[in-house]
């Protein structure tokens, strides 16, 4: 049976390798039996998906006009803020 360490460093190599087999059964076994190993994999697969996200996000070309919102709406703003000391 594999070890907490054994599988928490297992399941790191996993986000970059495949493993053999065998040990990817025996990491299955081990997240079936251990909580708190199972939670370190949620939490692994939950960072790895934010940084992917972020990745994503920071090759989108930004408007720096805001080009979502109309400009009668743009405007409605400008007003408000001016306003609104």
């Amino acid at each position: 049976m594999l070890s907490c360490k054994d599988v928490t460093r297992l399941l790191s190599e996993s986000m970059d390798t495949s493993l053999p087999i065998g040990r990817r059964i025996g990491v299955r076994l081990h997240l079936l039996m251990c909580g708190f190993c199972a939670r370190y994999e949620r939490q692994l697969n939950l960072i790895r998906g934010a940084a992917r996200h972020l990745a994503a996000v920071e090759e989108m070309p930004v408007d720096p006009s805001g080009g979502n919102l109309s400009e009668e709406a743009k405007e409605r703003i400008r007003k408000s803020l001016r306003n609104n000391p």
